[in-house]
């Protein structure tokens, strides 16, 4: 069974800068977050994110540039599956039938659910 990630606000912004640039330092982690948060901030979260295996580091001169050790899709599983147990007991159909029901999801997304959804069966039936 793959490792439970579970990450807060913050991290998953980290992790979505070092996902889509492959790698990055503290400073331009900081640079692509915006000034939201101070760089202190950033390289203190890296440093805990990298004790909790999520990214590691190499150095380059005396900077450390830092790469996400986890897949995105991992992440999001994880997370999907613990928000589904929590807020929906479990039931993913309640989970989908909340998102369609809650959210404005125009007419190209929902043919598109139907055709994730007639996929699924092929794969089943």
């Amino acid at each position: 069974m793959s490792r439970q990630h579970h990450l807060g606000e913050l991290q998953l912004a980290i992790m979505r800068v070092l996902w889509s640039h492959g790698e990055a330092t503290v400073a331009q982690v900081h640079k692509e977050l915006g000034a939201d948060r101070a760089l202190t901030t950033i390289a203190t979260m890296l440093t805990k994110m990298e004790k909790k295996g999520v990214v590691v580091h190499r150095e380059e001169g005396r900077q450390f540039v830092y790469r996400a050790s986890i897949r995105e899709a991992d992440v999001q599983r994880t997370m999907v599956a613990s928000l589904t147990e929590r807020l929906f007991e479990g039931d993913v159909s309640a989970l989908v039938s909340h998102l369609i029901t809650e959210q404005e999801i125009d007419v190209t997304e929902l043919e598109r659910l139907r055709e994730l959804i007639e996929r699924q069966r092929g794969l089943e039936g």
